[in-house]
């Protein structure tokens, strides 16, 4: 009886705190028509303190939504435009020559932000793809013998177009691993169209007011992290993880020859802090099987590799994923 109560106390506590997402959904709402799936995406990312991928053609409002939540947070914003000549230094920062001071003074990149767009990553070398991974893993970059720790919130949204491959540098599966989430961005509803070209014909700019401090996303966090995750949704999850590398284990043999690796215990983590901001966002204080349903294909995407032969019969990563929660044991 006294779990009951404690879960009770817990789910009133979250919806109290949670009142904020609300505000900002409905920031979000005045700039961007429709895409509520991105919406949700980038706020997963947010109060889980994860990185995000977004995949779509131009034109989707990727680089809006990202401004937009950047904008509704009182924090520092970012935006790099990745191009085949893009130096780590552009990103990191330099240490330049004073002559004034007669030593080497540190000068630092757009890196040292809160929210840093990475617009069309895969344009970008392996060399500034790498200098990208210290700063999201490590949250921190080294620029000559010293190392300095970036602010904190720190998000990199990054975007990427599936159109175009001229010019593009696959990114390394190390570094896709690092993002939490990718993300797909399609194209927009009939009603949702037309209400983008109405608010564009007009000339009306909306301006946006920042409703949420740094702070105020970093005690957020805080209380995700006590959102109830119960063993057997452990399990649940352990379960979707597992059944990527050992489909035949679970009953998915025809999965076998299509997949070349499963997720990563990095899979297993994100997957947990994921579902639980999904729980966070609808202001739930318990994880329950569907919040780890509705956000398994985004974070599960990008951590399975396909073989040739799924490549050659047009399998996709999202089918497999598809199959996997169809076939795993909901608790």
């Amino acid at each position: 009886m006294a779990e009951a109560i404690d879960i009770r106390a817990l789910n009133e506590r979250i919806e109290r705190e949670s009142a904020f997402v609300t505000n900002l959904m409905t920031g979000m709402d005045q700039v961007i028509v429709g895409q509520k799936h991105l919406v949700e995406s980038l706020l997963i990312g947010l109060l889980s303190d994860g990185h995000i991928l977004l995949e779509g053609v131009p034109g989707l409002a990727k680089t809006l939504a990202i401004k937009t939540l950047a904008s509704l947070i009182d924090s520092k914003y970012s935006r790099v435009q990745f191009t085949p000549d893009l130096l780590p230094a552009d990103i990191l920062g330099t240490m330049i020559y004073s002559q004034k001071d007669e030593r080497f003074v540190t000068n630092k990149g757009p890196i040292f932000a809160n929210f840093i767009l990475a617009d069309e990553i895969n344009r970008a070398p392996a060399k500034v793809q790498s200098a990208l991974l210290e700063a999201m893993q490590e949250r921190q970059v080294t620029l000559g013998k010293e190392t300095f720790d970036l602010p904190s919130p720190f998000l990199v949204m990054a975007t990427q177009n599936p159109i175009e491959q001229e010019g593009t540098y696959p990114l390394p599966e190390a570094q896709v691993d690092r993002f939490m989430l990718k993300v797909i961005i399609d194209y927009p509803k009939l009603e949702e169209e037309k209400k983008i070209i109405r608010q564009n014909i007009s000339g009306e700019k909306i301006q946006v007011r920042p409703i949420l401090k740094a702070e105020d996303i970093i005690e957020a966090r805080k209380v995700v992290r006590q959102v109830y995750l119960d063993e057997k949704i452990e399990q649940y999850i352990a379960d979707i993880v597992f059944a990527t590398r050992y489909p035949e284990k679970y009953d998915l043999k025809d999965l076998k020859n299509l997949i070349g690796f499963g997720g990563s215990p990095r899979a297993s983590i994100n997957l947990a802090l994921a579902a639980r901001s999904y729980a966070f966002i609808k202001r739930r204080g318990y994880v329950i099987p569907e919040d780890v349903r509705a956000i398994a294909h985004d974070v599960l995407r990008h951590r399975i590799g396909l073989t040739y032969e799924a490549e050659a019969t047009n399998v996709t990563s999202d089918e497999i994923v598809s199959k996997i929660l169809n076939k795993v044991e909901v608790p």
